[in-house]
């Protein structure tokens, strides 16, 4: 690993005390020092050893307490009892913004200056607009803007921004496209958010080697475009056109995913920066093997880490070659049940498909009437079959046989890529479709995952609860794999109506483990699902992932307040 050069980190601004100095803060063993906000932008160190006078062009450090030596608890982390007095991100972490009302950045001027330096002025923000625009996903969770905004373009940057925020105790929030859905880019903490949107290059493509590598930047379509003509792709399809290394970070899958698998088997490598700025690859320097047994497994360790333990700031990745032939069609059933257990039999037989997706009656219905399609208003699944010629007639022949039994419609299929793109175009367009159910109010969609033997159980349970709660909650799914998700169309503005919301994915959460499966099949715990993740792994399985949370970031400035 390579440690990264960079500036020091600029002393805050000192203040003349008010009052007398207080006494060191204690919250935690060895604590030394005690930073006290005495004005927007500034602190005052109160400590035996104060900073040391700063070289000229050059201020140094507040210094850090001996706790951040040992790996014990860091000293900014306070009880609750100091939390208000000695917290040195107080302002951040009880940010005003949770309950509306605006504030100016918290960092010092120096700091911010010191970020310019890496980058550039063009590449760093305060503004309002800019930072409350990365202060948010997809998800409910309410904006929680970082104080400012970079855009490195280089690793080399990162690592130095990355020091530097380590240097400062200042936490730092990866960002690609924003297309999360459970707050994952919230800085609720505040601090300094690494926009790598500006990171975009396809550093390397294998042909033979069926590979690629790839930046922070590149999209998932902005991937396959670049691919077309060389008879492969990369097939893990979220349906939002996120980044390849935010796929990578949350442990994305998608429609293909029963076909192809998720993230996790289609990552062959990382580069990651540290939280203190070095450079790991977490399979060797420019190594790409398809399987490995040399040590522990570091690439899974970060795949779907969610930002908690380092920027992702190169992935390359598995590529499949193209099939012969597809062909895709729909299939209507007479109630839920009946299509996931057509879904159970359809993988029980072994037919090689490539995208089953399932839509319940009131999806069915408003993504037709949302994409102008025809479709009917019931349970519905969606097929895709991929392979040569004749092995496609084999499966089409299949596949009719099981929908037959299980009461479907009859099948109508479509090979051309015009059908084709127009119906997954539809499936992807499924959040639109339900938000446009209730036009004006705010939609979550929470997901779970469940083993397949339980699947057809716990959708007709969860449509039942839907029902009784109240609540509009269209459902669909990569029931492929036993994933599916709620969208919840709600008014923010009715609090009986929010609890309701909060209370149904709960329950959805916890069914879900109680049939062996899990809480999250592919958005991730981020910030909403921390409770649930304790259920799922245990009291032994959280201080494992703890542990390795402190051993790479003891001070707890990776991402803040997400997963853990």
């Amino acid at each position: 690993m390579v440690r990264a050069p960079g500036p020091r980190c600029p002393r805050r601004p000192r203040a003349p005390p008010r009052r007398s100095p207080a006494a060191p803060c204690r919250a935690t063993p060895g604590a030394r020092w005690c930073a006290r906000r005495t004005a927007p932008g500034t602190w005052w160190a109160s400590s035996p050893g104060a900073a040391a006078p700063a070289t000229p062009g050059r201020p140094a450090c507040t210094p850090a307490s001996p706790s951040s030596a040992t790996g014990s608890t860091p000293s900014w982390r306070p009880t609750e009892a100091c939390n208000k007095r000695c917290h040195p991100l107080s302002a951040v972490s009880l940010s005003p913004w949770r309950d509306g009302r605006e504030r100016g950045p918290s960092l010092s001027p120096d700091f911010v200056e010191a970020l310019r330096a890496v980058v550039g002025a063009p590449n760093v923000s305060t503004a309002t607009a800019v930072r409350e625009q990365h202060g948010h996903d997809e998800s409910m969770h309410p904006c929680a803007p970082p104080d400012v905004v970079v855009w490195p373009q280089a690793v080399g940057q990162v690592q130095e921004l990355a020091a530097l925020c380590h240097r400062c105790r200042v936490p730092m929030v990866p960002f690609g496209t924003g297309t999360g859905l459970e707050g994952g880019v919230n800085a609720v903490q505040g601090g300094v958010c690494f926009d790598l949107s500006r990171m975009d290059a396809i550093a390397e493509l294998s042909l033979e080697d069926f590979s690629v590598t790839v930046e922070p930047g590149v999209t998932r379509k902005a991937l396959n475009k670049h691919l077309r003509g060389t008879g492969l792709w990369f097939p893990v399809d979220p349906g939002a056109d996120a980044s390849l290394c935010g796929m990578a970070a949350t442990g994305a899958s998608g429609t293909n995913a029963v076909r192809y698998g998720t993230m996790r088997p289609n990552v062959l490598n990382l580069r990651v920066v540290l939280p203190d700025g070095r450079l790991l690859h977490t399979a060797g320097p420019r190594r790409q093997p398809r399987k490995r047994a040399a040590g522990y497994d570091l690439t899974s360790l970060f795949v779907g880490s969610e930002g908690t333990l380092g920027f992702l700031t190169q992935a390359t990745l598995r590529l499949h070659p193209l099939p012969e032939a597809t062909a895709v069609t729909v299939a209507s059933f007479p109630s839920v049940g009946a299509a996931v257990a057509c879904t159970v039999q359809v993988l029980q037989a072994a037919v090689p498909v490539a995208r089953i997706e399932f839509l319940d009656e009131v999806m069915a219905d408003a993504c037709g009437r949302f994409s102008q399609m025809e479709l009917p208003a019931a349970a519905t699944l969606l097929l895709e079959l991929h392979g040569s010629r004749r092995s496609l007639a084999e499966q089409q022949q299949q596949m009719e046989e099981i929908v037959q039994q299980n009461s479907g419609s009859s099948l109508a299929w479509a090979e051309g890529l015009d059908e084709r793109e127009q119906l997954w175009s539809m499936r992807h367009n499924a959040w639109y479709a339900a938000l446009a159910l209730r036009p004006g109010c705010q939609g979550y969609s929470t997901d779970v995952c469940v083993p397949i033997s339980r699947l057809p159980d716990v959708v007709v349970e969860t449509k039942q609860d839907l029902q009784a709660s109240g609540l509009t909650g269209p459902m669909v799914g990569h029931v492929g794999d036993g994933n599916f998700h709620c969208i919840l169309v709600f008014n923010s503005q009715d609090p009986d109506e929010a609890q309701r919301i909060h209370a149904f994915t709960q329950r959805l959460g916890r069914r879900a483990l109680a049939a062996g499966g899990t809480c999250t099949g592919e958005h991730g715990v981020g910030l909403g699902k921390r409770a649930l993740l304790q259920e799922e792994l245990g009291q032994e399985g959280l201080d494992t992932l703890r542990s390795i949370k402190a051993a790479l970031d003891p001070h707890n400035l990776m991402n803040p307040g997400k997963v853990l």
